[in-house]
């Protein structure tokens, strides 16, 4: 396999960057052969996965490492593309959009700090997974919850600096973020908010700080290298209730959604809830085999017959209530009533003490415990099960719900996929996820998903809806679709990357924002 460098680079000067960092980090922190990089390209590519292929990874341990490794590939021009532990699947995994960047791999960055039970937050380190910030709050007593994304095993930093979401009333995790330490390109490290007082008491505690707020610049951008984060925690309730809703036909999604949103206004449900459409919820007990192994889309009669045999609905509406059991009481009574308008919906609740668990399924991450189940997804067309991901913004109307909805399926059908879907609400949007899943092993298959994806955002955007986050192979088309002004807010975007990274160093080509020396290199690998 012949040897990837990174663009711009020669092999000796390389080697002298590799050597330097071997210094930094020590010998096996810095990975530059086959097939030990192999971690590092996207499992899910939808194409060939070399053209996202990182000439080498490095992983730092502490602040003074990262400061270190800038100055390094500062000196030599090479460019970083950055990641928490490398687990982003569905949108590139731990793959660099610049090919031959090398991967600085914050994975063995994983301590938490501190755990703050009165005021109810987390300091974490971007190693940090949901399931281990869960385990430290079990074995330590902490009365605290997390909000656990849809998989478990991902960074609390990372997903956070992606707009990730959970599922339970703290499920907005950008919203729920305090205080950032960060280390820019030049090498200098920031704390933002309360944190740029040194003897600090409240980082954690407010948001904002004095002056200008950054924390947000930082979020899905290439700005700087966030080495700790505060993340706040749900207190532990004394009790919660999780709901279930089906649904018996497509069109109760425009119903749903519009019977949904003032429960979500004015907090009777806190959480995001789910809008599960059947099939989705069907692939994660069942493979497409036992019902269909035709080729294209499963048709509508064995879709239905699936949904039937395994006690399914249509749309499947996941929600819970937080609190004392008489508020539980109020709140469960004005759902029934709201959603009883829906004929033929189908209403299932449990009920639990604050310190109970409930059995299984996916309904536990509505209860603040992270979990794998959305994996099982990957066996639905059987073979080497992969995904990506179209991942669209709307208003938290039934009108736009229904629009998405049918615009997604009917351009899927065309290209041979299923609808695999669903949304989740949050106070007046909803985040409507779509994943194409195919067998990655199959080339038609994989370059039908990638071909899929194209169409989808150039749809959507001709609708007015934009994507809130994107596959590697995407991101110059998710950017390009917010275009006002002949793109003024990407200019902005990027006039900020030149003066903070005047080198380019840092994640040239992040959700499409490219640095003066990359930009030739705008649309492609």
């Amino acid at each position: 396999m012949t040897r990837i460098l990174p663009p711009d680079v020669s092999e000796a000067q390389f080697e002298r960057a590799l050597a330097e960092w071997r210094a930094i980090v020590g010998e096996q922190q810095v990975i530059a052969t086959e097939p030990d990089l192999a971690s590092y390209r996207d499992p899910f590519a939808p194409g060939a996965a070399a053209a996202f292929a990182a000439s080498a990874a490095v992983q730092p341990d502490s602040v003074e490492a990262v400061r270190a490794v800038l100055r390094v590939a500062t000196q030599y021009r090479i460019a970083l593309w950055t990641v928490s532990t490398g687990r982003n699947l569905a949108y590139g995994g731990a793959a660099p959009r610049l090919t031959g960047s090398v991967v600085l791999d914050l994975q063995r960055m994983n301590r938490i700090i501190e755990v703050n039970e009165t005021l109810a937050y987390a300091l974490v380190e971007p190693g940090v997974s949901y399931f281990d910030l869960y385990a430290y709050l079990r074995s330590n007593g902490h009365k605290l919850w997390v909000d656990p994304p849809a998989a478990g095993w991902g960074s609390v930093v990372g997903n956070t600096l992606e707009r990730g979401f959970g599922y339970t009333a703290y499920g907005d995790h950008a919203a729920h973020q305090c205080g950032m330490e960060v280390v820019l390109a030049n090498g200098d490290v920031v704390r933002t908010g309360m944190g740029g007082i040194e003897i600090g008491t409240s980082w954690q505690a407010f948001q904002p700080g004095f002056g200008p707020s950054f924390d947000a610049m930082f979020m899905q951008s290439n700005y700087g290298v966030v080495t700790k984060m505060g993340i706040w925690l749900m207190p532990a309730p004394p009790a919660y209730l999780l709901g279930e809703i089906q649904f018996q036909h497509e069109e109760d999604l425009e119903a749903i959604v519009d019977i949904l949103r003032p429960l979500r206004l004015d907090q009777t449900i806190r959480n995001n809830a789910v809008i599960e459409g059947g099939l989705r919820r069907a692939a994660g007990l069942t493979p497409r085999s036992q019902w269909y192994e035709g080729a294209g889309p499963m048709p509508e009669a064995a879709i239905d017959a699936m949904l039937k045999k395994l006690d399914v609905g249509r749309w499947n509406l996941h929600f819970a209530l937080y609190g004392t059991p008489d508020v539980i009481d109020a709140q469960y009574a004005a759902v029934k009533r709201a959603f009883a308008q829906v004929p033929h919906a189908r209403l299932r609740a449990q009920r639990y003490r604050g310190d109970e668990q409930p059995a299984g399924g996916g309904d536990r991450n509505l209860a603040g415990i992270p979990a794998m189940t959305a994996f099982r997804m990957l066996d639905w067309r059987g073979g080497a099960g992969a995904h990506v991901d179209f991942s669209p913004v709307c208003p938290a109307t039934g009108r736009d719900a229904m629009r998405q909805y049918t615009m997604t399926k009917a351009r899927a059908a065309e290209y041979g996929f299923d609808y695999y879907g669903g949304f989740t609400a949050g106070t007046r949007h909803l985040n409507h996820i779509f994943a194409a899943i195919f067998d990655r092993d199959d080339a038609r298959q994989a370059d039908a998903a990638g071909d899929l994806l194209r169409v989808l955002m150039s749809d959507a955007r001709a609708a007015g809806y934009g994507e809130y986050r994107s596959h590697l192979a995407y991101m110059d088309l998710a950017a390009a679709q917010y275009s006002f002004n002949d793109g003024a807010l990407l200019r902005l975007a990027e006039t900020i990357k030149d003066t903070l990274d005047p080198a380019g160093i840092l994640s040239p080509g992040k959700q499409g924002v490219w640095p003066a020396k990359w930009r030739d290199r705008r649309g492609y690998t």
